[in-house]
């Protein structure tokens, strides 16, 4: 199928091309880049007037929570959602039930995942079980073609299982991603241990919990070679250790997620459950700093932590209600509104930490809008204003509905077919 996208505003982070022209996409791949004289041989013509045409988006850290929790979330709805909000190619975590730490689980995973309208990625267990003692086959697992591995949202507490990890992961070359919450400074959590849980009594979890586990992984980073993924990044605090990991030559890259450069610990007195989430939100001085990693680089991809969960389990007190809320619809919205139209960051940076950035980490081809890449694309009109209300997820956990965003998604384009 031959598709032409008139005049749109072309945007690709990787080469910095930046200009208002025609795509013409042949198949699953771009053809051609550059004003078409003839338009009267395509199968399909798209007006993209007004529309900033980037690479598809990539999100390396999202929950689907198939096999075993599909009244929450399956591969179909969040292939559906991911591709509602934007995203092309999205990396799935191991805590699904059974976890997903042999190549028998893996592969039978991966082949609902190519029926997929979208790409979805299955990444696998660093710890057997995610009871962090025992490393699995990640040779097999690699051979198997998992291309990162995580026991997300269980941190890995033995420094030497991590140390072994690392350096695996190093001979293969694919990305270790870590959940950093140490549970002794955790009292209860979902909640960030400050003026406001004290103000609802509930325990909270100190930002201590992650920045020592930064901390250490940074150093383990460093001394082993590895590339690792801090997730979900929270606290000034680690956005600093990371930075000074960096600047020493460490390969360490971290994702800060919308909720985190969005909204602080006072949303839960707003929201309730919608926002009780790990790590939780922080103060405002976190937020900034969050931000400014964003802007100096330290914080080098923003990945959602899609994490679905069902109403009647959002709706038990704060105490026992699950952390997550979704995120993959109001991903890109959130950023143009907040970092974009606040100034924060250019368009071409915030499409960098939403393509490029996340596609290098785990060694894609996609996240380039160029000549003979895949044909993997969003259009979306960055000044139409739109309301958080219908979700194509299961669930609709989410402290952003209600909330007019800009930049609305008007078409998905993967491997050359139209998915939204």
């Amino acid at each position: 199928m031959m598709i032409l996208i008139k005049q749109a505003r072309v945007m690709d982070p990787e080469s910095g091309f930046d200009q208002v022209t025609d795509i013409v996409l042949d198949g699953n791949k771009i053809k051609s880049i550059g004003k078409v004289q003839k338009d009267d041989c395509f199968d399909r013509i798209i007006d993209g007037s007004g529309l900033i045409a980037a690479p598809g988006l990539i999100d390396v850290h999202v929950h689907f929570r198939d096999p075993g929790f599909t009244y929450k979330e399956d591969l179909t709805t969040g292939a559906a959602a991911a591709a509602a909000g934007g995203f092309t190619t999205v990396v799935c975590m191991a805590n699904t039930k059974p976890v997903v730490d042999t190549v028998e689980i893996y592969k039978e995973i991966e082949g609902r995942c190519k029926k997929l309208p979208i790409k979805v990625l299955q990444a696998a267990a660093v710890s057997k079980g995610f009871e962090g003692k025992q490393l699995t086959d990640m040779d097999a697992l690699y051979q198997a073609g998992v291309r990162g591995f995580t026991d997300d949202g269980i941190p890995l507490m033995d420094a030497d299982l991590v140390k072994k990890a690392m350096e695996k992961a190093r001979e293969l070359n694919v990305p270790i991603s870590l959940h950093e919450e140490d549970p002794a400074y955790i009292k209860q959590p979902g909640v960030n241990q400050g003026k406001v849980s004290q103000q609802l009594n509930y325990g909270g979890a100190s930002y201590l919990a992650e920045a020592v586990m930064v901390k250490r992984d940074c150093q383990l980073a460093l001394e082993t070679g590895a590339t690792i993924d801090i997730q979900h990044i929270s606290s000034g605090q680690a956005v600093d250790y990371v930075k000074e990991a960096k600047e020493k030559g460490a390969h360490v890259v971290a994702e800060a997620s919308p909720h985190h450069f969005t909204l602080t610990e006072e949303a839960v007195l707003k929201y309730g459950t919608l926002a009780r989430m790990n790590p939780p939100l922080r103060t405002e001085e976190d937020r900034q700093r969050i931000i400014k990693g964003l802007q100096e680089g330290t914080i080098e991809i923003i990945a959602t932590d899609h994490a679905p969960h069902s109403k009647e389990e959002k709706e038990k007190p704060l105490s026992e209600a699950p952390s997550g809320i979704t995120g993959l619809e109001t991903s890109l919205g959130l950023g143009v509104t907040e970092l974009v139209g606040n100034g924060y960051l250019t368009m071409m940076q915030l499409l960098e930490k939403m393509t490029v950035n996340p596609a290098k980490l785990y060694h894609l081809p996609q996240g380039r809008l160029q000549e003979g890449k895949p044909a993997d694309l969003v259009l979306f009109d960055p000044e139409e204003e739109w309301k958080v209300k219908q979700y194509k997820s299961k669930a609709s956990n989410s402290p952003f509905t209600g909330w007019k965003l800009k930049g609305k998604v008007k078409y998905t384009i993967c491997d050359g077919r139209i998915v939204n």
